[in-house]
């Protein structure tokens, strides 16, 4: 009895995995892919499994391979099983060395001598989405742009600065520093419920390197500009940070109840592919690849029946994933929208 029992257990234990197997892994996903120019992190995902940001619950790191994190073009991801899970796993191509011998004059093959440049690798999201809001934006309080220093003007009294020219800029300069940032004030945001101030938004102008100091009054180059300078723009210290594109589509960790509070432009409708701000950040436990479900307000209907309104279930209508984050705030990148979404929608665990 006590070995039929047993068998039954295990019978139910290898169906149980079996299941979660299937849940797993999305219908028809093939056994390997080869990595191709262009695609991202969130495509290969979605061609394995059903919930793409499961990734790092089934990835499994090739330790004979350099940067096993990083996939680039011509990677071959293959499917395996490891002690009946499943798992996915980076097989990179091998060159030969020229010249290079092994046992018996045979030629040897080297994994170490195909050189790849991290920046080739492919990213978690379309970059040319976000990378205006990875190198060029920034969220700050209050305080941070009122103690900066600000734009006087350029040479010859000119109230407009471009790239190569010569400027001016009022203020405490910090001497660990000789490039700065321009940046613009932008919207302040507010919890819409809570009300509790959460951050300014600031739009990188350009960049400056200070030439001379007197006093408050700092002689800078123009570097670059994406807009024209104006007086009365802010610098802030060029943040030394590394634009980090590579990161795996994840769940949070926390619990999350966030709201879409701005979109890029300033538009309150949202779709595929457009960047919002929401009212979360480092602070409920956010991180950088986590990915969160939209959801639209369940509309308040008339009870024909029974009488009165009743407010009927929130409708799941999109995906997100968070690619910065700050103390109150992240910018995410709208990646499934089905139907119109907009600003106030509610964003929780996927």
């Amino acid at each position: 009895m006590k070995k039929i029992l047993l068998a039954v257990a295990a019978a139910s234990l290898i169906s149980f995995f079996s299941w979660a197997d299937d849940a797993l892994l999305k219908t028809g996903h093939p056994d390997e892919y080869t990595v191709k120019k262009g695609d991202t992190l969130w495509d290969i995902s979605g061609t394995f499994l059903n919930s793409p940001w499961l990734w790092p619950e089934i990835w499994h790191v090739n330790p004979q391979i350099e940067n096993p994190h990083l996939i680039f073009p011509g990677d071959l991801i293959k499917l395996i099983y490891l002690d009946g899970q499943p798992r996915l796993t980076l097989e990179r191509t091998l060159k030969m060395v020229p010249g290079a011998t092994g046992i018996n004059g045979a030629t040897k093959l080297s994994p170490s001598i195909r050189v790849q440049q991290t920046e080739d690798a492919i990213s978690s999201i379309p970059l040319d989405k976000i990378d205006v809001f990875l190198s060029r934006s920034r969220i700050v309080d209050q305080g941070e742009l009122e103690a900066a220093p600000y734009m006087l003007a350029g040479q010859q009294q000119h109230v407009i600065v471009g790239a190569g020219d010569r400027a001016y800029a009022r203020g405490q300069f910090d001497a660990n520093y000789t490039n700065y940032g321009i940046y613009r004030k932008g919207q302040v945001f507010k919890d819409p419920v809570t009300k509790e101030f959460l951050g300014i938004y600031a739009q990188g102008i350009g960049t400056v390197s200070v030439i001379t100091r007197e006093e408050e009054i700092a002689t800078l180059d123009v570097l670059r500009t994406y807009e024209e300078v104006r007086p009365g723009d802010n610098l802030l210290p060029s943040e030394d940070r590394s634009v980090d594109s590579a990161f795996f589509p994840s769940a949070p960790d926390s619990e999350i109840e966030a709201q879409i509070i701005a979109v890029e432009g300033g538009v309150s409708q949202v779709g595929k592919f457009n960047v919002v701000i929401i009212n979360s950040g480092e602070r409920e436990g956010l991180q950088i690849g986590n990915v969160l479900a939209i959801y639209k307000k369940g509309e308040v209907v008339a009870d024909r029946v029974k009488g009165g309104k009743v407010a009927l279930p929130d409708e799941r209508a999109g995906l997100l994933m968070v690619f910065r984050t700050f103390e109150k705030m992240s910018f995410a990148l709208v990646l499934e929208a089905d139907r119109a979404l907009a600003t106030n929608d509610k964003v929780r665990n996927p």
